[in-house]
């Protein structure tokens, strides 16, 4: 009944008037947020009601764009949910001490030189073991962005590295969401996608670490130690109560995600055992617990920079990603309402002479869709169904479809600031935009540049086995 409804609306649009939406779309973000430097939730409620007032006019009835906009509330449910536990996970990871525990011994035994590959690294492996980027940025993030500051390391710098790791992660993981989700739109095993995938993932992972090495050396000189660090440390003891068994709230929350435990059960047991922690390791009264979890933490120490490492976190600190997230979700109703996708699908069908035009077309159209709707569960999904039987056609394995949708939708996700992802890294990390750091995290940029260039050289593209061809056949 409702891929009737999507046809009949497609329908009622010709191919200009949606290329014409489309592009209404990208100029309004483009010049509200880069050239006028407004608020990107206001930016985008704007361009929706200027699409959504183009759709009426041309025929695409208000109740379908209405509608439209519920499916993309419903499907935000679980993330606005998870956006909420974690502004309360890390208040109340401050509160009990677990946050400034993992920063003391960060800064107590990471050397500077070599400070941003460690984090690179560490957010790496935690994300392969747990699947989940946003765990890693709310988790072993905050806490490297604390010793960081602590380093008297560019915080621009640390951002970068934990994005690049926590991507790393969620491409390659077996655990991820998004790997899964690429791998079974594409109809390929998840183990074959995984090992594609590594050709344009490491060396980005590589790339980065490089970056990183040189970055470093700028620090080489910088000593661990004097009268700065005496007082961060000693501030931060004295703050705090500083015990190792802080660092259970952690432990438990990557347990669970290991053993494929839900995300919001995963984040509350987080919750619950660190506020434990707060009552009995800091003597905080259980009203104050409650109240830094939904305000964060707001105990000032008088030192600047342990009061930017622990000053932060709470329900509300995430009010103003929701609202984006909420604003998002309006953005895209009235292009998906009107078809235009699926239009500018079936004309790009029609104008791919071989393999490596279709595969730069899907590329492009891919991540045209994935900057518009911010939605791996959209994109993957209407691209991946829409495109795959082209890559029987040409011969080519559907491997390549899988690996396209992660380079260009998965390690995108960060640069684009109105979506989840970039939000979200944003606001957890302590920036006003993932654009103020996002130039060192090259996975996120350089993931496409790299597929890109398989594409055109031909390096790296499978072919289709006989057992795919097949398949294809009997569909």
């Amino acid at each position: 009944m409702e891929e009737k409804n999507v046809q009949s609306k497609t329908k009622e649009l010709s191919t200009v008037k949606a290329v014409i939406l489309l592009v209404i779309s990208i100029l309004g973000i483009v010049i509200g947020k880069v050239v006028l430097n407004g608020d990107i939730s206001v930016v985008l409620i704007v361009d929706a009601a200027i699409v959504a007032s183009l759709c009426m006019i041309w025929g695409i009835k208000w109740a379908d764009i209405e509608e439209q906009m519920k499916e993309n509330f419903k499907s935000m449910t679980v993330p606005i949910v998870i956006l909420m536990c974690v502004g309360m996970l890390v208040g109340i990871w401050i509160t009990s001490g677990t946050i400034p525990t993992m920063i003391y011994y960060g800064m107590k035994f990471l050397n500077p030189q070599i400070f941003l590959v460690m984090a690179c690294l560490i957010a790496s492996l935690m994300s392969v073991m747990t699947g989940t980027s946003w765990g890693t940025v709310a988790t072993v993030g905050v806490a490297l962005m604390g010793v960081s500051a602590g380093l008297q390391i560019p915080l621009a710098y640390t951002a970068g590295a934990i994005t690049v790791g926590a991507i790393f992660g969620d491409k390659l993981s077996p655990l991820s969401d998004t790997t899964v989700l690429a791998a079974a739109v594409a109809d390929v095993d998840v183990v074959d996608h995984i090992k594609y995938e590594l050709f344009t993932t490491v060396p980005c992972l590589v790339i980065s670490l490089v970056l990183y090495v040189f970055l470093g050396l700028q620090h080489g000189d910088a000593a661990i130690g004097g009268a700065e660090y005496t007082e961060m440390m000693n501030t931060l003891s004295s703050t705090f109560n500083i015990n190792p068994i802080l660092l259970l709230p952690p432990v438990v929350v990557v347990a669970l995600i290991v053993l494929k435990k839900p995300t919001v059960p995963t984040f509350f047991a987080g919750i619950v055992v660190a506020f434990f922690l707060a009552l009995i390791f800091q003597g905080v009264d259980v009203g104050t617990a409650l109240n830094n979890m939904a305000s964060g933490y707001k105990e000032a120490t008088g030192v600047a920079v342990v009061d930017s490492m622990v000053l932060r976190g709470g329900l509300s600190s995430m009010f103003s990603t929701i609202i984006l997230v909420l604003a998002a979700g309006i953005f895209g109703a009235p292009l998906k309402a009107s078809g235009t996708v699926q239009i500018i699908v079936a004309k790009l069908e029609k104008m791919a002479k071989n393999e490596k035009q279709m595969m730069i077309m899907v590329g492009l159209l891919h991540m045209i869709l994935f900057i518009i709707v911010v939605s791996y569960y959209v994109s993957f999904i209407i691209i991946g169904n829409m495109t795959k039987d082209l890559y029987d056609k040409f011969g080519v394995s559907r491997k390549n479809l899988s690996r396209t949708l992660e380079d260009t939708g998965t390690a995108l996700a960060p640069v684009i600031p109105w979506g989840l992802s970039g939000a979200y890294y944003a606001s957890t990390l302590g920036f006003a935009s993932t654009w103020d750091f996002i130039v060192f995290a090259p996975i996120t940029y350089l993931s496409c540049i790299v597929g890109a260039f398989y594409v055109i050289t031909g390096l790296t593209i499978a072919r289709a086995d006989k057992k795919e061809n097949k398949e294809a056949v009997v569909k």
